[in-house]
């Protein structure tokens, strides 16, 4: 690590996130190559019996669950029953082929079959969890095949070309694990990668959960803060995001990582497969707009090159009532794990935090922090000259929006961020077919809105 970590500033900043964004509880362990260096637990597992998060409970991890498929994929690979060459088609009894052409095993893992999501999770968490009247009844592999029979039409590149996140595909994926192992998936899982991990507690089946001690209750958070007690989606995901486990248990399965496949004297993996896996096999679409930070995705992984100078391999997940982040950087020897029973704010960005002091840098330089706070001091109520007009910029979500309500009319419009990195602070307001430019201006201590034809100062907060 690059010194000591403070421990009170990385409490401080945790504990300010999930009291403003109304998250029940939040697990957290920082990890080296050889041990658990930090572990926690923030607010509650349980609102209604008033039980503490610790580092020991249980969360679903999400699609952090798709590194396990990988790695198994990778393993099944080494013994010689599969290549990740291999055309799904040798082992899935399902005819797709984007643009005409056949999908590879590699192509799953890095979701680049060419076919956009078809939102089959996004169906399934939300029925679960009673947040939406549509009903998609996959409860098989069969299932998931007769979804996805004319998913062919859905195509939009060839294989390999394009990013498209496509969850379907790791259902596919656990299908391929299962036909080539004789297991079932989470069996070949518990087999092969949890047991020889240590990581006891950590389950695919409702029953096995229901039996530990230490279960976070998964909350739906609502847009008014309000957290109601939900179930997590038992059976309705698996290969794709499906894992049930506890930030202690996914310490030593990122310490497996940062030993390039060994743990604890035992190998998990070779070290070439685990090096494959965090491999950059295609850029993701996203780009940023107040730093260089592009992001690619490997096998199951997504990989930053310029992490603070260094190569950052992590996965995020979320089932809506719980939410995960993995994170590591492997030539420094360090990661983090950060599980919550709630949404509301990115947990990628508290392990960031967290990684960024255990790298001895300034949290303040990452760029979601920089951003963060310049949401935070533009937000408020701006006036014009005595008072003569009053608007409020608001945040809503990740941007702000400037709006003036009287009694008959309503005006709003969202700004999108030009330059944020200067003196003043320009925004593009959006009308109609106009973008306006908008800026804001601190001259001393007072803090200015120009935008038109008004000059407008900040008085109070929104």
């Amino acid at each position: 690590m690059g010194g000591k970590l403070d421990v009170e500033k990385l409490d401080d900043f945790i504990f300010r996130k999930v009291s403003e964004t109304k998250i029940p509880g939040l697990s957290i362990a920082l990890v080296n190559r050889d041990e658990v260096v930090y572990k926690r637990g923030f607010g509650f597992k349980d609102l209604s019996k008033g039980l503490p998060a610790t580092p020991e409970t249980l969360y679903c991890i999400g699609s952090v669950t798709k590194s396990f498929t990988c790695l198994a994929i990778m393993q099944l690979q080494e013994k010689g029953v599969l290549s990740l060459e291999d055309p799904i088609e040798k082992y899935v009894p399902l005819r797709i082929r984007p643009k005409g052409e056949q999908i590879r095993i590699w192509h799953l893992m890095t979701h680049t079959s060419g076919i956009p999501a078809l939102a089959y999770a996004e169906a399934v968490i939300r029925q679960s969890i009673g947040a939406s009247e549509k009903w998609l009844p996959i409860s098989s592999y069969q299932d998931m095949f007769t979804f996805m029979n004319e998913a062919e039409k859905w195509a939009h590149s060839k294989p390999g070309e394009r990013w498209f996140y496509l969850n379907e595909g790791y259902i596919l994926l656990g299908y391929i694990i299962e036909k080539v192992s004789g297991e079932k998936y989470e069996d070949y899982v518990r087999k092969e990668i949890l047991d020889p991990l240590g990581m006891k507690r950590s389950f695919f089946r409702k029953e096995e959960v229901e039996r530990d001690p230490d279960v976070a209750v998964p909350y739906v958070v609502t847009s008014k803060g309000e957290r109601i007690a939900s179930t997590y989606p038992y059976g309705a995901i698996l290969s794709d995001g499906g894992l049930i486990s506890n930030v202690m248990d996914m310490a030593e399965y990122i310490r497996m990582f940062l030993n390039y496949g060994e743990h604890d004297g035992e190998r998990i993996a070779s070290d070439h497969s685990i090096r494959e896996m965090m491999k950059p096999r295609i850029r993701l679409p996203h780009e940023p707009f107040i730093s260089k930070d592009v992001r690619y995705y490997g096998y199951g992984l997504g990989i930053r090159p310029d992490f603070f100078g260094h190569y950052l391999v992590g996965h995020g997940g979320s089932v809506l009532v719980s939410t995960a982040y993995m994170a590591f950087v492997p030539d420094k020897g360090i990661g983090v794990m950060v599980l919550a029973n709630g949404s509301g704010y990115p947990l990628s960005y508290i392990g960031d935090y967290a990684l960024a002091l255990m790298l001895g840098r300034d949290p303040m330089e990452l760029p979601f922090i920089r951003y963060e706070s310049v949401l935070e001091e533009l937000a408020g109520i701006y006036e014009t000259y005595k008072g003569t007009m009053r608007v409020k910029v608001t945040r809503r979500g990740s941007l702000l929006q400037i709006e003036r309500r009287d009694k008959y009319t309503e005006f709003v419009v969202p700004l999108l961020p030009k330059d944020i990195e200067g003196e003043i602070k320009v925004f593009h307001a959006i009308s109609m077919d106009r973008k306006i430019p908008t800026e804001f201006v601190r001259e001393g201590d007072d803090l200015f809105l120009i935008f038109e034809r008004y000059k407008l100062k900040k008085v109070g907060k929104a």
